[in-house]
C-alpha cells in the first residue's frame, strides 16, 4: 500500500507523464493525476482534508488554473501541501500563490531528483 496520496494536475500530458513516473518509482506514491483542470477541480472539492498527502498542479492551463484550483481547495478547508508548477514565475503570481496559500513552488522546467526531494520535504 503506497505511503503517500498525491494529486497531479498538468495539461501538458508529457510533463503530467514524467511526475507521475517520478513519484510513484521515487516514492511508491499512489499518484492521482489529472490532464483536465475541470475534472481536477471536481475531485479536489470533493476531498475530506485528510485524504491526500500533496497537490502538485501547473499554474497555466485552460478552465482552472493553478491559483484557482488552490483557491478552491483552501475554501473547501483542505490545508494539503500545495505546489504550483510554473514556467512563468512572475512576481505578480508568486505573490497571489504566497497569498492563497501555496506552500512552494516548482519553476519548469525541472529535474525529477529535485522534484523527488523538494516532495520528501513536504510529506515527511
Amino acid at each position: 500500500m503506497a505511503k503517500y496520496t498525491i494529486v497531479v494536475v498538468d495539461d501538458d500530458t508529457i510533463t503530467l507523464d514524467i511526475i507521475t513516473f517520478a513519484l510513484e518509482d521515487g516514492l511508491q506514491a499512489n499518484v492521482i493525476a489529472f490532464s483536465r483542470s475541470e475534472m481536477a477541480y471536481d475531485f479536489l472539492i470533493n476531498q475530506s482534508p485528510d485524504n491526500l498527502s500533496l497537490i502538485i498542479s501547473d499554474q497555466n492551463m485552460p478552465q482552472y488554473n493553478g491559483l484557482e484550483l488552490l483557491k478552491a481547495c483552501r475554501e473547501k478547508g483542505l490545508q494539503t501541501p500545495f505546489v504550483l508548477l510554473t514556467g512563468e514565475a512572475t512576481r505578480d503570481t508568486v505573490m497571489a500563490a504566497k497569498k492563497g496559500g501555496a506552500t512552494t513552488f516548482l519553476a519548469k522546467p525541472f529535474e525529477t531528483e529535485h522534484l523527488i526531494q523538494k516532495v520528501k520535504q513536504l510529506v515527511d
